[in-house]
């Protein structure tokens, strides 16, 4: 049985060309990295966040598998959630995300939370309990847990343990 005439969803009229619906928008990548603003003209859509970071000299966040499985690489990502009204900041493996995907958000390297004289106390903390062996994972670890504190202060033992469920240490498991 032949199929009867299809009649188009939509009018060839109403359709517009996809040139005509694009024009309002452009290649500039906007977003802010440790509080300052960032603006890119035609960002390479195939450069990973990692890639750009280490490529301006932000060097603790790290290299480690390059397949999202070691988290040597975390930063945090924050956003406006609208349903919830709040800033969610999640924990995003670097050398998988493409540089565009942080557009209208804001980046947050180890070297943004704190430094040798004024480290955040998540870093304090682990410097002073001798949580460090070699330190290569432990930007991702600092990371990882300043996500968890960003949305929820008062973690339970889950929560805690998921947050780090990404992050892998050759010494300390």
């Amino acid at each position: 049985m032949a199929p009867g005439l299809v009649e188009p969803a939509v009018s060839a009229e109403s359709t517009r060309s996809l040139s005509s619906v694009t024009t309002d928008f452009d290649d500039t990548l906007r977003f802010y990295l440790n509080g300052t603003k960032v603006v890119l003209d035609s960002a390479d859509p195939e450069v990973t966040l990692l890639e750009y970071l280490r490529g301006i000299g932000l060097t603790g966040t790290k290299l480690g598998c390059a397949e999202g499985g070691c988290g040597a690489c975390t930063v945090v990502v924050s956003q406006y959630n609208p349903t919830t009204k709040k800033i969610y900041h999640a924990s995003v493996n670097a050398c998988l995300a493409p540089l565009v995907s942080v557009d209208g958000k804001h980046v947050i390297t180890v070297e943004g939370i704190g430094n040798v004289t004024r480290p955040h106390p998540a870093q304090e903390r682990i410097a002073k309990s001798n949580g460090s062996q070699c330190g290569f994972c432990t930007p991702g670890i600092v990371m990882s847990l300043y996500a968890l504190l960003r949305n929820d202060p008062s973690p339970s033992e889950l929560h805690v343990e998921e947050a780090f469920d990404g992050n892998l240490c050759r010494f300390e498991g």
